[in-house]
């Protein structure tokens, strides 16, 4: 099928990430897919070869161009809207696939079919989710009123959309050798002798700097390998030029790629992640990880969070080190919840983690719940 994704960038490169990734993944099953993004700056770094047309399967086209008649009139309406996280679709690229609907309905009516509308949403473990997938929102206004859209929430249960999940990914559960991510980690930049290795992307958790403190005055070598941007900013706000502090190396990452992050994800001991579709990849990896959940002033993460944190289903510690990590205790209760970061704490948390993803993984993923979708509604 041919598929439309719209995606807006809003900030921290989660939106576009996601997308890239169902486009992706579904390019891979053989559906043809066009991204209409407003900055697809991002996808030069996070997917090489895709602003340049080389990825077999998706083109990626700019959010402006949905409003141009001549670039509408040379593309062929597709099977699948969907809207991603919310973002609502241009009147103009609307109205024309409208007209161009009505004009065939006159001539052909058996072939006049509209394409499956979706409002593909945020990810949640809470249980508003269950309730309101795939229910339907006819459009009341604009170009396409009479027409209607469905509701689609990934999530954690069969009763949800599923989460993101390739194909493939069951062949990548082997946890990479020594050798192996000694590789990966030179080509990083760090020179790797077996010690700890722990990844850093965040945003600016108030437990920082007392993490810091922690993995310096450890009793064995830690690496610590902070991704570009504000996970960066964050450390070097606090150690300045510093790359080594006691027992604690630290190694800047260049921005990487997705399948660059996601190999990152697997070499470490450990992962601190935050957004969506890294907690995601942080669970697929099989490694102990913490998760930043995106800070909301109204504190609606807080809720989040503990739902995802029951769902999976993780030990009494874990989850106060998780509420720590995102300032959800009290000053002087977060640096205590560190002891889940010791080497038996650690080794305790693995398996939990390994529960947790072969219990999701039982479910249906999402891109083979939006392909089924899809089928029963045309």
């Amino acid at each position: 099928m041919l598929w439309d994704i719209f995606c807006r960038v809003i900030d921290n490169l989660g939106d576009i990430g996601v997308s890239w990734r169902l486009c992706a993944d579904l390019a891979a099953r053989g559906h043809h897919v066009r991204l209409w993004v407003d900055d697809a700056s991002a996808l030069q770094w996070m997917a090489p070869g895709a602003l340049e047309d080389n990825w077999p399967g998706v083109r990626v086209l700019a959010w402006e161009q949905s409003s141009d008649s001549k670039t509408l009139k040379e593309l062929a309406l597709a099977d699948v809207w969907i809207e991603a996280f919310g973002c609502d679709l241009p009147e103009p690229f609307v109205a024309h696939y409208v007209q161009q609907q009505a004009a065939l309905a006159d001539t052909a009516p058996t072939k006049a079919t509209q394409p499956v509308w979706l409002n593909l949403e945020y990810l949640s473990a809470e249980p508003y989710v269950e309730r309101c997938h795939a229910l339907p929102s006819p459009v009341m206004r604009g170009p396409a009123e009479g027409w209607s859209k469905t509701f689609f929430y990934p999530g954690f249960t069969a009763k949800t959309g599923g989460l993101l999940r390739e194909a493939t990914l069951s062949a990548l559960w082997q946890p990479p050798d020594a050798a192996q991510r000694a590789t990966f980690f030179a080509a990083c930049g760090l020179a790797w002798q077996g010690e700890l290795a722990i990844s850093l992307f965040c945003y600016e958790p108030p437990l920082l700097q007392a993490l810091l403190k922690q993995l310096a005055a450890s009793p064995a070598p830690v690496s610590l390998l902070v991704t570009a941007g504000r996970a960066s900013a964050a450390v070097q706000a606090l150690l300045g030029a510093q790359t080594r502090q006691g027992q604690l190396q630290i190694c800047y990452l260049p921005l990487l790629s997705q399948p660059d992050f996601d190999q990152l994800l697997a070499c470490c001991d450990l992962n601190f992640v935050r957004g969506e579709d890294s907690v995601l990849r942080a669970i697929w990896a099989g490694k102990p990880f913490v998760w930043h959940i995106y800070p909301q002033q109204d504190l609606a993460h807080a809720a989040k969070l503990e739902a995802f944190l029951q769902c999976l289903q993780l030990e009494e510690a874990v989850r106060r080190l998780h509420l720590a990590w995102n300032g959800l205790l009290p000053a002087a209760e977060q640096a205590q919840t560190l002891a889940a970061l010791q080497p038996q704490a650690l080794a305790d948390w693995q398996p939990q983690v390994l529960a947790a993803r072969a219990h999701l993984f039982e479910m249906d993923d999402l891109c083979s719940a939006l392909i089924r979708f899809v089928q029963n509604k045309r």
